[in-house]
């Protein structure tokens, strides 16, 4: 039977629950290993961007979520281009590629793996 879990909405609501506390935890750990960020004091006259955490549960085919997963992120719409930033990347893929990727691997007769990619840091030049 499918029961209906709803993500908490913002952190005072996971900070409650043990699951979104250890996710919450196993995200600042990847930040940390991954050296992602670096704290430091900022320029008197800076703009200062804020950050949120995003909730998401992962469920498999019969319903059961197998995996809570949290993630950190910068509020990037208090920037402005050219000024605070000059590229933007995303680590989303559109569902027309996932489904040019599908098509062609059928047509090829080629196996499909599936990845659950835990942290993705993407560089510019």
């Amino acid at each position: 039977m499918l029961i209906f879990y709803e993500e908490p909405k913002n952190f005072m609501k996971a900070k409650v629950k043990k699951n979104w506390i250890n996710a919450m935890k196993v995200e600042i750990d990847s930040i940390e290993k991954n050296n992602t960020w670096k704290l430091f004091l900022p320029p008197k006259d800076a703009k200062l961007i804020g950050l949120r955490w995003l909730y998401t549960t992962k469920r498999n085919i019969g319903g059961s979520i197998t995996m809570y997963k949290a993630c950190l992120v910068a509020k990037s719409y208090i920037q402005d281009q050219g000024i605070d930033l000059d590229e933007v990347y995303a680590s989303v893929a559109r569902h027309e590629t996932i489904r040019l990727l599908i098509s062609l691997a059928a047509g090829n007769i080629s196996k499909i793996h599936l990845l659950d990619v835990k942290m993705i840091v993407l560089y510019g030049n």
